[in-house]
């Protein structure tokens, strides 16, 4: 009889990935005023929290959690539509959490740690070894494989996901202060003086909100933090800078575990939490060659994939041509008759004759009315644009219509439209 040998299990077949999209993400203003921010659009057809999800599935893991709170429609809709392929005939499973007052009839998610703890009693009977405890609103890629495989070989008590960043733009993060083996000795919140890496003092190691546990450690951890009448119930807040004081906490620098294609030279990492932020990285993706690679097909990133026709371009006349130059359109949108450059829309819309669209970002089904032209603008879902109207040329009147940030991009939502005077 031959030999065989037994191939490793891969960590990530024993962990299970907690995702916390209770977020409204409030600078997003209007944008999260329907939604949580893990469920608004980005790219065309995915949702900010699709990054997060299949970076867990890229990855191996085949349990996964999602805890959801604030206007929680929306992505429960997305989530159940896109994400039910889960067997638990093959180990697998898919639960979404909403805040239900399972603990107390009065008590809803109080912080990120008390999301978990509040369904600990779903969490024990799968026996994940491991916790990925996630963020549900950031773009960028990663192997959650290889953080665990640093967690098991550091013996940390916790590994928190680290960004390098330049010292001035850590104030707004939280900061890791490390030793040269990268063990964390100090953990403070948004510091005026961030502390810089050694041997490197001109950066600082952020908290990407990433934190991977011993299963079996963190519950009991929960369990102590909901009995100190004094916390406020969050990873970054409460548990982790306990950890340090007390355990071993180690950073994992997203360097060591970002995914890049051949096409992408710098890892990358978006927080697209602002108005003007958001705006940025979807445009960016019109790029001949963007930072962000969707088109990688060996880490895909998974969505809602609606069945819809082909876009359409249409009419061929002088002054009335439809075209399309350094975009990104979505199926079952049709141009007629009008232009748009460095443009990203998605599925749905229609953009009618003489019009022109210039870096805008436009949510699904948005109909955009005969010449009406719009540069630098978010036109949110379902968005009505009243033939003739111009954004982006005048901002004084932009600023009284809509919401314009001081970049100059504009965000459209149908109220606003609604209450123009044309």
């Amino acid at each position: 009889m031959a030999n065989t040998v037994k191939r490793p299990r891969p960590l990530a077949r024993d962990a299970m990935a907690y995702v916390l999209a209770g977020g409204r993400g409030s600078r997003l203003k209007e944008l999260t005023d329907r939604r949580a921010k893990p469920a608004v659009y980005f790219g065309g057809k995915s949702r900010i929290i699709d990054f997060a999800l299949s970076n867990a599935l890229n990855s191996g893991i085949r349990r996964i959690g999602v805890a959801t709170q604030y206007k929680a429609h929306s992505l429960i809709r997305h989530l159940q539509r896109g994400w039910n392929f889960f067997r638990p005939e093959r180990n697998e499973s898919f639960d979404i959490l909403p805040a239900s007052q399972r603990v107390s009839e009065t008590q809803w998610y109080e912080g990120t740690a008390d999301a978990v703890y509040q369904n600990i009693d779903i969490i024990e009977p799968y026996g994940p070894e491991f916790m990925v405890i996630l963020a549900g609103d950031h773009i960028y890629k990663m192997d959650y494989e290889m953080m665990l495989q640093q967690h098991v070989d550091s013996g940390a008590e916790v590994t928190i996901g680290c960004l390098e960043v330049p010292r001035e733009e850590a104030k707004g993060f939280g900061v890791m202060h490390v030793d040269e083996n990268d063990l964390v000795i100090d953990f403070v919140e948004k510091p005026a003086d961030p502390p810089g890496i050694p041997g490197n003092e001109s950066m600082s190691l952020a908290s990407m909100g990433i934190y991977v546990f011993h299963t079996k450690f963190l519950i009991d951890l929960l369990h102590k933090d909901a009995a100190d009448p004094n916390s406020s119930r969050d990873f970054g807040k409460d548990l982790i800078p306990y950890i340090v004081k007390n355990g071993k906490a180690q950073a994992h620098r997203f360097a060591q575990s970002c995914v890049r294609s051949d096409f992408e030279k710098q890892a990358y990492w978006r927080d697209v939490g602002t108005v003007d932020a958001y705006w940025q990285a979807n445009i960016d993706l019109t790029d001949i060659v963007p930072e962000l690679d969707l088109y990688d097909s060996e880490w895909p990133i998974w969505t809602y994939a609606e069945i819809n026709p082909p876009a359409k371009f249409v009419h061929d006349v002088e002054g009335r041509r439809g075209s399309a130059v350094s975009s990104l359109v979505a199926g079952n949108c049709i141009v007629s008759g009008s232009s748009i450059y460095k443009t990203l829309l998605s599925a749905g819309c229609r953009i009618n004759s003489f019009s022109a669209l210039d870096s805008a970002v436009v949510l699904p089904d948005v109909v955009v009315n005969r010449h009406s032209r719009l540069s630098k603008v978010v036109v949110d879902r379902g968005v009505v644009i009243p033939e003739g109207l111009v954004v982006g040329e005048d901002p004084e009147l932009d600023a009284r219509r809509f919401r314009r940030t001081e970049s100059g991009v504009c965000l459209i939502t149908q109220a606003m439209i609604d209450k123009l005077d044309m």
